[in-house]
């Protein structure tokens, strides 16, 4: 099992990944009536990719919160929306890794997200979201380098959360989650206006 995870993670390595807190200073992003209640973190299942720094795991679930309370603090709507996060697994690469295979740090997590006014939660199954560090240190050094585990894990909250937005605006445009009309889409039996 964790062989799968070790090779997903490090291919994902591969990719670039912008700081997930860098847009933290814009307007946030439109998300209907939202605003965070809850914001639960937990670890029980948590597993260390061997080879990887390890980390308390009070630590991240603290990290993790902080990071979620940053983001979506942002959203003052009339609706009360709660999470549940589970972290899954992680990967906070090592120092010490030749540059010509410098890994990159990771962690999967899964999302649960209940509407309060409803009494009803809105993700059937928990909605799983594999998340890589941002390449700030550039593409071929590897973070453990240059950072503590502490900073590679803050990296990879502050990425996760903003994952966690973008599929809540998903979420909303598509399905109407937080209050907004559900985006139409043209189909075959509705053909667009001509103007004429």
């Amino acid at each position: 099992m964790w062989k799968k995870t070790v090779a997903a993670m490090l291919l994902l390595g591969l990719l670039t990944a912008c700081n997930g807190a860098s847009d933290l200073d814009d307007p946030a992003v439109p998300l209907g009536d939202f605003k965070l209640g809850h914001n639960i973190v937990v670890t029980p299942k948590t597993q260390k990719v061997p080879l990887g720094r390890e980390l308390d795991k009070a630590l991240m679930e603290r990290m993790l919160k902080e990071a979620v309370d940053e983001r979506f603090a942002r959203y003052e709507g009339t609706g009360l929306y709660h999470f549940g996060i589970s972290i899954e697994s992680y990967f906070l690469a090592p120092p010490g890794v030749p540059v010509v295979a410098a890994p990159k740090s990771a962690m999967i997590i899964r999302l649960s997200v209940w509407d309060d006014a409803k009494n009803k939660k809105l993700t059937e199954k928990a909605h799983q979201l594999t998340v890589i560090e941002s390449l700030d240190q550039g593409p071929l050094v590897g973070s453990g380098y240059t950072k503590s585990a502490e900073e590679q894990f803050k990296n990879l909250s502050q990425n996760a959360v903003k994952q966690i937005e973008t599929y809540l605006v998903r979420r909303n445009e598509e399905e109407g989650w937080f209050g907004s009309a559900p985006v139409a889409t043209a189909t075959e039996e509705e053909p667009a206006a001509v103007e004429g």
